[in-house]
């Protein structure tokens, strides 16, 4: 088997978080994107000692599992995985992924339940789309990445899992580029005007802000843009345009300058009756329905909060800080984002809470300044989890029990092995399932220090241990010191042992005998034995 092969093979099983395993001669081969069950071909792309992995190249039969996807894009968009699976199916799939990470990390505790999404289709009320083009040199495109491309685009217009409103602002913005004949930022070249359409919305207002992306390489017609906008038909309520300028090579969405073309630069969500302010830059969960699931579950897990200093690392727009604060005696959020520790002040305002502090800066660096020991810690890092110095500094604080969120299995498994090496064990956990159709799932865990003090009570029977309770009323020390208080002898233990024998009590097997071949055992002498007696019927053992 070597780089270029092609071979055959049917998925004996799907890894977290879309790996296809084949096994071929004896030899495992991850497939990405490969479901199980499929009958696949594929080519070797990737050989290394201990992992092969493999490029899909063609489905070949497919797995009794799948049905027709709901999505016209499916299999080109490389967005959605699992829509050829029913929802049942997705969330059966997701658990046993995230168990067998588990397993596989050595770590032991159980998953309670997966939770789905209140809805599956129209759940996302944040999408980034990409300018570009779906061929070199093709006309205009803008939408998600071809599946296993970095360069081509996908034009959608009938996107599942967003609002049908984005699909039509959509549509319209890109005809309005294309009759302009605009072109779109070349990520070799670094020439073009177009990079990124970002649209976000209220799913309880229907309010909706637009943010388009450009370069400083060409002129917006910013009234003729924003009319056009306006102009179109759709349910919900356009309440904000921008123009966001990035000259940055990186192909990330960032602001060297933001500009509001129309309305305002934010629009308000709503969860457990309280508003929250969404800027255009700071982090909110992608699924509002869901959030309102998953934060059941962290509120749950917290448990009593009364009086309690909790500390919310990573808290994005304050959201968890703010449903847990009016339980609880203060709660401190701790975000890199100031955008959005701004967001989140405004927030605590609005909702009458006076007991939430936010602070801006890394978590790595600010909980250096926090002195004060917190009750209950909350952590709800990036994908990638904790940075390593910054999880030893929260491990310092050295609470009793913490709640960890965490959108990617893999990087909370590493964490949780780093926990676990300083005392904590996982208590409880869930799934809660914010991104139906994809291979992504949030874990909330339970952590709970296991201090060297804690007891367990059990009960113990004796007679199980081949030990009397006339056994267990003094040691081979005690016996000595009684022998040599009151009879001024020095007795061994092999004496002891031997006079316990002779009055019927257990001892070791082994007990105080010789390792030689022959072995010559002293018998204790009557004087000593007779002290021997003396202090058995003394502690009661005969």
């Amino acid at each position: 088997m070597k780089k270029g092969d092609i071979f055959e093979g049917k998925v004996i099983r799907t890894e977290f978080p879309n790996k296809g395993i084949i096994d071929i001669e004896g030899q495992k081969v991850i497939v990405k994107n490969a479901l199980e069950g499929q009958v696949v071909r594929f080519s070797i792309n990737k050989k290394r000692r201990d992992k092969v992995e493999g490029r899909l190249l063609e489905v070949i039969e497919p797995s009794p599992l799948e049905q027709p996807a709901a999505c016209k894009h499916f299999g080109i968009c490389g967005g959605c995985r699992y829509q050829n699976l029913s929802y049942e199916q997705q969330l059966d799939l997701k658990k046993r992924q995230v168990e067998e990470l588990i397993e596989k990390n050595g770590l032991s505790f159980d998953i309670e339940n997966i939770y789905g999404s209140p809805i599956t289709e129209g759940y996302r009320n944040k999408m980034e789309f990409t300018f570009g083009d779906e061929e070199k040199d093709g006309p205009l495109a803008l939408g998600m990445h071809k599946k296993n491309s970095f360069y081509d685009i996908v034009t959608l217009d009938d996107c599942r899992i967003v609002d049908p409103d984005f699909n039509v602002l959509l549509q319209a913005i890109l005809k309005y580029f294309k009759e302009k004949g605009e072109t779109y930022f070349h990520k070799i070249r670094h020439e073009g005007f177009l990079r990124h359409l970002v649209m976000r919305r209220s799913v309880k207002t229907g309010d909706i802000l637009i943010n388009l992306v450009t370069t400083t390489q060409s002129q917006l017609d910013e009234s003729e843009f924003v009319n056009m906008i306006l102009a179109q038909k759709i349910d919900g309520k356009v309440v904000g345009i921008l123009h966001t300028l990035n000259d940055n090579l990186a192909d990330v969405v960032q602001s060297d300058e933001t500009k509001t073309l129309y309305g305002q630069d934010y629009f308000y969500e709503y969860l457990y009756n309280m508003r929250f302010k969404i800027s255009p830059f700071s982090f909110f969960q992608t699924n509002t329905l869901g959030a309102e699931v998953l934060y059941d579950k962290v509120r749950e897990y917290v448990g009593e909060t009364k009086d309690k200093l909790i500390y919310d690392l990573y808290t994005g727009t304050g959201t968890i800080a703010q449903m847990l604060a009016s339980v609880a005696s203060k709660v401190v959020g701790v975000e890199i984002v100031e955008e959005a520790v701004e967001a989140a002040k405004k927030n605590a305002v609005d909702n009458h809470l006076d007991n939430c502090e936010f602070i801006a800066g890394d978590v790595l660096k600010v909980v250096d300044n926090l002195t004060k020991k917190p009750d209950i810690l909350v952590l709800d890092p990036p994908r990638d989890g904790i940075h390593p110095k910054a999880l030893t500094k929260i491990i310092n604080f050295n609470v009793d029990e913490m709640v960890y969120v965490s959108c990617k299995p893999t990087s909370l498994m590493r964490d949780l092995l780093v926990f676990r090496e300083a005392g904590y064990e996982v208590k409880r956990a869930c799934l809660v399932d914010m991104f139906p159709g994809t291979v992504h799932v949030e874990t909330v865990v339970l952590l709970s220090q296991q201090k060297p003090d804690d007891t367990i009570e059990i009960d113990l029977d004796l007679d199980e241990l081949d030990a009397t309770a006339a056994e267990t009323k003094a040691t081979y020390e005690e016996i000595k010191a009684y022998v040599w208080e009151k009879h001024h002898l020095k007795v061994s233990s092999l004496y002891i042992s031997q006079i316990k024998r002779k009055c019927g009590l257990e001892v070791g097997q082994n007990y105080n005998l010789s390792k030689s071949e022959n072995p010559k055992v002293p018998k204790c002498p009557p004087e000593k034995e007779a002290a021997i007696m003396d202090a058995l019927k003394h502690f009661q053992m005969i």
